[in-house]
């Protein structure tokens, strides 16, 4: 892989933006989302945030709680869109989605036992197994992080490649995230040390937008749809360091078109408990990748919780077009794909480095088959 340390700053490849109407913050109030709440996301006790919007929720048998790692991400789109299509309750499982803003938030409620499921990254699984916790992911929604590295308006002139960041400021969702990873990775790949810039939780949605707007950090790693919104703030594409949104970026970042990132994983002795239910929770993901992959952008868009477009549908819509190619189209991992994030792990966190990672452990694809 090349080293890009020396590389300038670059604008964001064009992606159509996803403008929010101007009064965006007036529109949250009158929904009654808290300010730290992403664009267009209710509470968690709320309808859309329990997956009961649409009358989408309920099932049979005990109910599954799933914690999601920033709900209106589009990375973790898969998850609502399966409880809006029906697709749980069809498949006889009762489940119950919430947004937990924060992928390390999302996987320490279900190591907690508050949550049975996440809808996290799976190299969370490789985390959790250097920690000596099992825990095994069994249905794969991402090919890419969708992650990009931006720069906050107030710092364009001075930061313009990695090691710009040293002594900075870099907003994640949460410590200990992909985001959080994403960063480390970058660092250490251009050899700097995995410290030489401090991280800040800035969540996800319109208090991530908000932390880079108003220059409470002084870069941030962010998703979509929250890097098009930023842009719509700004009324300028930001600068950014380093973008896998696409297969492209994804291969000149990590070396390759594969890397495994939303998926849904659980402590490997509730799967082993719950083959039943896991297979029908799989059974429902993969259908929705289906149901996405043969589906427009507007008409995936028309089936998602209305205030998640943030008052502004078309556009919605066009960044879900842009989303799709980075998708799994049936839900399984692919073994290059794992070793893949093994690898950026064993740059990005020193609390795997050269342990003996068995990856066989840390996901399965029984249930996707």
């Amino acid at each position: 892989m090349k080293n890009r340390d020396n590389r300038p700053g670059r604008l964001i490849r064009s992606v159509k933006p996803l403008a929010l109407i101007a009064g965006l913050a007036l529109a949250l109030s009158a929904c009654g989302a808290p300010s730290a709440a992403p664009p267009g996301q209710a509470a968690n006790n709320s309808p859309a945030a329990t997956g009961a919007a649409g009358g989408a929720a309920g099932g049979a048998g005990d109910k599954v709680v799933v914690g999601i790692g920033g709900q209106t991400l589009l990375t973790y789109l898969p998850t609502t869109l399966a409880q809006q299509l029906g697709y749980y309750k069809d498949e006889g499982v009762n489940v119950e989605l919430q947004d937990l803003q924060g992928g390390s938030k999302a996987l320490t409620a279900m190591i907690g036992g508050s949550t049975q499921v996440t809808s996290g990254y799976y190299e969370h699984t490789i985390q959790m197994q250097a920690k000596h916790q099992s825990i095994k992911a069994f249905a794969n929604m991402g090919l890419s992080s969708g992650l990009a590295l931006v720069v906050a308006p107030k710092n364009e002139g001075t930061i313009k490649t990695i090691a710009d960041l040293k002594g900075k400021n870099v907003g994640v969702t949460a410590p200990g995230s992909s985001t959080d990873m994403f960063v480390k990775y970058l660092l250490s790949k251009n050899g700097m040390g995995t410290t030489d810039a401090a991280v800040s939780a800035i969540g996800a949605g319109s208090s991530a937008v908000a932390a880079v707007q108003h220059g409470q950090v002084d870069a941030a790693v962010m998703l979509e749809p929250d890097l098009t919104v930023l842009g719509t703030q700004l009324g300028k594409q930001p600068v950014v360091l380093e973008d896998v949104r696409t297969v492209e970026g994804l291969k000149d970042v990590f070396g390759t078109d594969a890397w495994p990132s939303s998926s849904l994983y659980a402590k490997t002795d509730w799967l082993e408990k719950n083959p039943d239910t896991a297979a029908k929770m799989a059974k429902a993901i993969q259908r929705t990748l289906q149901f996405i992959a043969s589906h427009s952008g507007a008409e995936i868009a028309a089936k998602m919780p209305p205030a998640f477009a943030g008052g502004n549908m078309d556009q919605y819509a066009a960044v879900i077009d842009k989303l799709k190619p980075t998708l799994s189209k049936d839900g399984a991992f692919s073994e290059a794909g794992t070793e893949a994030v093994l690898k950026t792990q064993r740059v990005a966190n020193p609390e795997i480095g050269d342990k003996d990672i068995n990856l066989a452990d840390t996901y399965t694809n029984e249930f996707v088959k």
